[in-house]
């Protein structure tokens, strides 16, 4: 069998993720390759720790992209900071905080579970209850946006909260840096970690993470070695340190960084305010558009991330039609519900360069005459018409 070039299709991703991609960073990965040491990708990676610093608002000296998904970023963050017995209480009340609790196990540490229902914020009081009842425990982990779900919870008063009680924390970010506030310093993080796939709308593989002092500080004085060698911060840093001079470690994904790098000048140039305020004004007019249709969010408004949507599906429409025609007739994707929301909710993303009035629009515009189509109980034909009505 003679094989030839793979062309995708043009897609419209309005997913979880990954997000549309900005042509200029698809030109940005066209860049001619050069090697990792470098003196000219030196330069770069230096910018890149820059940008991210001010991505994620911080000015922590440990602050780079890993050279893999988001996965990694919160594996890089468990098993650098977590040590053979160590208590880490993880909240959860999503898919991804349940991987949170799979990273503890797998680094010796011991979970302390403070669940709450899928598509609630994460309860501060819970938490506090286990801080009290876990005098001895070390950390605390919780996911600021659960993709799966489309909630936010109380970032800045969580870290508050493990910090009153000696913990430091581990935030996972993937789906919030870039379109809702995220601000380091401000509310004293200690480990973050995030992807480049989603509201930052570079292509998938990399994962900005950041540590301050007091992360830094546990993981050189670990009494363990790092149980990963490929994310242990004391080889890594000897790469994305300070200086012309790195130490080799591994070879990193060139053009994949090139991308990132991009990406982030795009923020830049954007600012990231106004990046934030875009996300809330789109959410904002597909809103309107969906509950002109009848259909429902699973967040309360209060705790609903704007780049990522969950909606419920109306009773008797079959959730894998209704992708499948969006994809075939429109080209556009949206996601499937996960876990507990399986079959229940679509999850629809308005994440970075995808967060835009065309997108919202066409969405709306496609899933009405779909689910009119099909016959499902809605109000047919006002959606759009409500949409433009905001923008207006």
């Amino acid at each position: 069998m003679k094989i030839s070039s793979f062309h995708p299709p043009q897609r419209t991703l309005m997913g979880p993720g990954p997000s549309d991609v900005n042509p200029r960073i698809l030109e940005a990965m066209s860049r001619p390759t050069i090697g990792h040491l470098d003196p000219e990708f030196v330069r770069m990676m230096d910018e890149m720790k820059e940008l991210l610093q001010y991505a994620f608002q911080t000015k922590n000296k440990m602050t780079m992209p890993i050279s893999a998904p988001g996965s990694a970023g919160m594996e890089c963050c468990f098993v650098n900071l977590v040590e053979p017995g160590d208590k880490v209480i993880v909240c959860q009340n999503g898919v991804f905080g349940g991987r949170m609790k799979e990273n503890v196990v797998r680094s010796g540490g011991i979970v302390i579970h403070v669940d709450d229902e899928w598509g609630q914020a994460v309860n501060p009081t819970k938490l506090e209850d286990a801080l009290k009842a876990n005098p001895d425990a070390k950390l605390v982990a919780f996911v600021h946006a659960e993709t799966s779900t489309g909630v936010v919870s109380d970032a800045k008063l969580l870290v508050e909260l493990a910090h009153r009680y000696n913990c430091l924390t581990i935030v996972d970010t993937v789906t919030s840096l870039g379109g809702i506030p995220v601000l380091v310093d401000e509310w004293g993080i200690d480990a973050i970690y995030s992807g480049s796939q989603k509201c930052l709308s570079c292509t998938p593989g990399l994962s900005p993470v950041s540590f301050n002092k007091a992360a830094v500080d546990k993981i050189s004085q670990r009494k363990h070695p790092v149980q990963s060698w490929f994310l242990d911060l004391n080889l890594v840093m000897g790469y994305w340190g300070e200086g012309a001079k790195r130490a080799y470690h591994h070879t990193a994904p060139i053009n994949a960084l090139y991308a990132l790098h991009e990406a982030l000048v795009i923020l830049q140039e954007e600012g990231l305010e106004t990046a934030w305020e875009r996300h809330q004004k789109n959410h904002q007019a597909l809103r309107n558009g969906i509950e002109a249709m009848g259909l429902k969010f699973i967040a309360k408004e209060n705790e609903r991330l704007p780049q990522l949507n969950t909606v419920t599906i109306p009773e008797g429409v079959d959730d894998a039609t209704v992708r499948n025609k969006l994809l075939q007739d429109y080209n556009l994707e949206i996601g499937a519900g996960l876990g507990a929301l399986a079959g229940k909710a679509w999850r629809i993303g308005l994440m970075g360069h995808a967060s835009n009035k065309t997108n919202v629009l066409l969405f709306l515009g496609a899933l009405d005459s779909i689910l009119t189509g099909a016959g499902a109980n809605i109000n047919s034909g006002v959606a759009v018409q409500a949409a433009l009505d905001y923008y207006a």
